[in-house]
């Protein structure tokens, strides 16, 4: 299975409460890429400690389906047929997940597509399949008509809109 592995800075891309991955155009020609699931963990810098995800795993989706919703996006915004949020309630990777933390956080990788069987060995596998294996039963992100009538309710409602750096 293809697996983007990435770190994340903020909280909010993808949106907790819909699972659509791009809502706020992070990651954005990487949303193009082709994968079959996305493990988002927190970086370990002064944004995702401002944050409360630095270090942690924060998101799991499995099952990427694609959709444009904004023209001036970077790529496509994704759902996922298993998606798993944890935000800053996520388990601290060096604890749980010690491979992927050390291939990611060791050598500074800001992203990878993890193939399994891999270069890097049977135990960053191993951390891999079990993140997975969290979201397999999880239930689907919101599709792109939720999406759509969540984004007029929210339009009917006066609030300052920020895009966050990615």
């Amino acid at each position: 299975m293809r697996t983007l592995i990435y770190k994340r800075t903020h909280s909010n891309d993808p949106d907790p409460e819909t699972g659509v991955f791009g809502n706020r155009d992070c990651m954005g020609q990487v949303r193009t890429w082709e994968f079959d699931a996305v493990i988002g963990i927190g970086g370990v810098g002064d944004e995702p400690k401002r944050h409360g995800i630095a270090g942690k795993l924060t998101w799991i989706g499995i099952g990427p389906q694609k959709f444009f919703d904004d023209p001036d996006s970077r790529g496509p915004q994704l759902v996922f047929r298993h998606f798993k949020y944890f935000g800053e309630d996520g388990p601290l990777l060096v604890k749980k997940y010690p491979a992927i933390a050390r291939h990611m956080y060791e050598t500074h990788r800001r992203l990878m597509i993890h193939l399994s069987p891999s270069e890097a060995g049977p135990t960053l596998d191993r951390d891999v399949e079990a993140i997975l294996r969290l979201a397999k039963n999880s239930p689907p992100s919101a599709g792109p008509a939720e999406q759509e009538s969540r984004t007029l309710r929210n339009k009917c409602r006066p609030q300052l809109v920020r895009r966050a750096r990615c």
